[in-house]
């Protein structure tokens, strides 16, 4: 059937899922993701493992937009207040979940090794699309909400270093060959070095760019052009295209004046494609899994739940942070996708011997963490009295001005 058919059936279905949602009082995510599950081979198989391989494209450009957009959140002069507690809140909860996940899969379930070390070092990164799409739509705002957005993208530099070392650990434990322990150390992190200067060289010149740009269509375009190249580049170099993205969006915020018309322009753009995101998301999963993983893909899911949200609370309680952060954020934690999805490939190519395994857990974490994840996320800056958040805060300092302007005039 035409792709261009398919891609506008998905986007009405999204759509339409998204108000339902809404209906039941959910976020849209959630709609989005249940009405792919519905398009996909688990019901009626209008989606299938071609088309989302052709739709590839789509997924790329979502997750870079959103990198992009969670690094206009490294804010150098607020990280500088919140610098040391966001770094000791995102070691615990990904110290805690990795621990976790290791301890329930080789102490309880007696798996290898080699298995548990991966797989738990799979558990540590956080999946930004949805929170992020979360915090959109309720248009929250206040101090967990500017705890989450650097959190998690630590955690996934954290989550990338802990993969790391992990297949080099597990390499070792399983081959009768000589390797440098040095050598897969240090691979990982020059992949983030590597990642972080690409996107401090394409932000520096993005924002040279802006300034002498023209109107808001040719902004748009000249920033999905750098996006676009900082995806294509970091993947030839066998880089971080997360990573470089969220630098790009780092170094621009930091180094332009007029920094929020770039991530505005940037935003007008990206609803469809979000919609189309996670709606082919949810029909990429299939509900076959649910016979295979047994209870240990439930015991993976529980533990890395408890992982992160005990961890979470412990790092916020050492570091004194706000109430509604040291109760709320590990809820905001919980989904999980676009890096552990990638990391499969990686098992596959380089632990065959475990793929099949560990493919079938994250996948069945992914279907319960993507659909409940946006959920989970909600109760938290429900509970932290943040929905609407941004609202106060513009209406506050529209009053502010207003209350300003009557003194001096």
């Amino acid at each position: 059937m035409n792709l261009l058919l398919k891609i506008c059936v998905v986007l009405i279905v999204g759509v339409i899922g998204g108000k339902i949602a809404r209906l039941l009082k959910l976020p849209n995510v959630t709609g989005y993701l249940v009405s792919g599950l519905f398009l996909g081979p688990s019901f009626v198989k209008y989606i299938n493992a071609v088309d989302i391989t052709s739709f590839s494209i789509i997924s790329e450009l979502a997750l870079a937009i959103i990198a992009f957009t969670i690094g206009s959140e490294f804010i150098i002069k607020d990280m500088l207040k919140l610098g040391k507690p966001i770094v000791i809140i995102t070691i615990a909860e990904v110290i805690f979940a990795v621990i976790s996940v290791f301890c329930v899969m080789y102490f309880i379930f007696n798996q290898p090794f080699a298995f548990s070390i991966i797989i738990a070092s799979m558990s540590a990164a956080t999946a930004p699309a949805a929170t992020l799409m979360v915090m959109k739509q309720y248009n929250a705002y206040g101090p967990l909400t500017k705890t989450i957005l650097p959190v998690v993208a630590l955690d996934d530099v954290l989550g990338i270093i802990a993969f790391g070392i992990a297949m080099s650990l597990a390499k070792l434990s399983i081959s009768t060959e000589s390797f440098s322990l040095l050598h897969m150390i240090t691979d990982p992190l020059i992949e983030i070095g590597g990642s972080i200067l690409l996107g401090l060289i394409l932000g520096f010149i993005l924002s040279y760019v802006s300034k002498n740009s023209k109107g808001r269509d040719e902004l748009q375009v000249i920033t999905l052009a750098f996006i676009g190249i900082a995806t294509a580049l970091a993947s030839i170099l066998n880089l971080s295209p997360l990573l470089t993205c969220i630098m790009i969006g780092a170094t621009v915020v930091n180094t332009l004046q007029s920094s929020k018309r770039v991530f505005e322009s940037v935003n007008d753009f990206s609803s469809p494609i979000y919609v189309l995101f996670f709606t082919l998301a949810g029909a990429s999963l299939n509900l076959s899994v649910l016979s295979t993983v047994g209870l240990m893909g439930i015991a993976y899911v529980v533990s890395r739940a408890f992982g992160k949200i005990f961890g979470a609370w412990v790092g916020a309680k050492s570091v004194k942070a706000d109430k509604v952060i040291t109760d709320n954020l590990g809820l905001a934690l919980l989904p999980q996708g676009g890096i552990s999805i990638g990391l499969i490939v990686i098992v596959r190519q380089q632990l065959p011997e475990y793929a099949i395994a560990i493919s079938t857990i994250i996948m069945f974490s992914v279907l319960i963490y993507e659909v409940t994840g946006p959920i989970f996320a909600k109760i938290a800056i429900e509970r932290a009295g943040e929905i609407n958040g941004l609202k106060n805060k513009n209406k506050k300092g529209k009053r502010i001005k207003e209350e300003i302007e009557e003194l001096v005039y």
